[in-house]
C-alpha cells in the first residue's frame, strides 16, 4: 500500500518523515521552504500515521520499506532525507540499507543508540479517550491533561483529531498498533549499518536525546556525520525554532 505524501515544488527530492504520533502536515511551512529553495519536497505520512494506511505491522524495517516502495513508485533515484525523532530511526535504516539512493541525510534529535520505552503516559492519555461517548475537542483536551502536563505536546496530539463522520471525533493514528509495539520505537540501528556519505545530526540544547557521549556511537555508524545544537530548544526544535532550523539544514544540503 502506497504511503500518503503531500508533494510541493520542483528540483532534487527531499522526503521529510515525521515523528512518532505526528505527520506529514507538522512540517507544513518548512517544506514550503524548502520548495522555495528549489526543492521537490515530500512530506511523507508513515504507516500508521496521518491519512497513510493503517496495518498490523509496525517496525523500522517495515517503514524503511515503505519509503523504499514509494521512492519506486516516485520513480525517484537520488534523493535528500530528513526525519526527525521517530522518523529520524526511519531514515537511518533507509540511507544504510539504500546508500546508493541517499545523496544528504538529516536527522533531527534523535541518535542510532536504544532508547528506553518513554511514551508510556503519552499513550495511556490517549487510550483513556472514549470516542463511545462523542467527547467534542474540549473534552479531548481535558482528558490528555490528566495524563500529559505539558501544553505544546497535548497541542501537538490533538492535530490528530478529525471528523470521522459528524458528531464523532476520532484519532487519525492507529493507537491499538503502537500500545501493542511500545518498544519499537526505541530500538537501536543495527550494529553492522553504516552510512559513509554527509550527515547532519541537529539536536535541541535542551533536549536530553543526542548527549555529547552518543558520538562515538553516530560516528561508528556514520564516519562523516557532524552534529549541531539549536540552542533553547527541546526536542520539537523545528517548531520550537523554525528559522534556525531551516537554515542549519539549507547551508548543509546546498553546501
Amino acid at each position: 500500500m502506497a504511503l500518503y505524501s503531500r508533494i510541493e515544488g520542483e528540483g532534487k527530492p527531499l522526503l521529510i518523515v515525521h515523528g512518532f504520533l505526528g505527520m506529514s502536515d507538522n512540517w507544513k511551512s518548512l517544506g514550503t521552504q524548502f520548495a522555495q529553495e528549489g526543492y521537490q519536497v515530500h512530506l511523507l505520512d508513515m504507516r500508521n500515521h496521518g491519512k497513510s494506511f493503517h496495518s498490523d505491522v509496525f517496525s523500522y524495517a517495515v517503514m524503511a520499506d515503505d519509503i523504499y516502495e514509494y521512492c519506486r513508485e516516485h520513480q525517484l533515484t537520488k534523493i535528500d532525507l530528513l526525519g526527525h525523532s521517530m522518523g529520524g530511526k526511519v531514515v537511518m535504516l533507509f540511507a544504510t540499507t539504500h546508500p546508493e539512493m541517499v545523496d544528504k541525510l538529516i536527522v533531527a534529535d534523535i541518535g542510532p543508540r536504544r532508547y528506553a520505552p518513554h511514551h508510556q503516559e503519552i499513550l495511556a492519555g490517549l487510550n483513556a479517550v472514549d470516542f463511545t461517548t462523542k467527547p467534542g475537542r474540549g473534552e479531548v483536551e481535558t482528558i490528555l491533561g490528566q495524563y500529559i502536563d505539558d501544553l505544546g505536546t497535548r497541542q501537538f496530539l490533538l492535530k490528530n483529531l478529525y471528523w470521522k463522520e459528524p458528531g464523532q471525533l476520532a484519532f487519525r493514528f492507529n493507537l491499538d498498533v503502537f500500545i501493542k509495539n511500545q518498544e519499537v520505537i526505541g530500538e537501536a540501528l543495527p550494529q553492522g549499518n553504516h552510512f559513509d556519505r554527509p550527515v547532519l545530526f541537529l539536536r535541541g540544547g535542551k533536549s536530553g536525546y543526542i548527549k555529547d557521549e552518543d558520538f562515538e556511537g553516530i560516528r561508528h555508524h556514520f564516519p562523516k556525520a557532524q552534529v549541531e545544537t539549536i540552542e533553547n530548544t527541546g526536542h520539537w526544535l523545528h517548531a520550537e525554532n523554525p528559522a534556525a532550523f531551516f537554515t542549519a539544514v539549507k547551508s548543509f544540503i546546498k553546501g
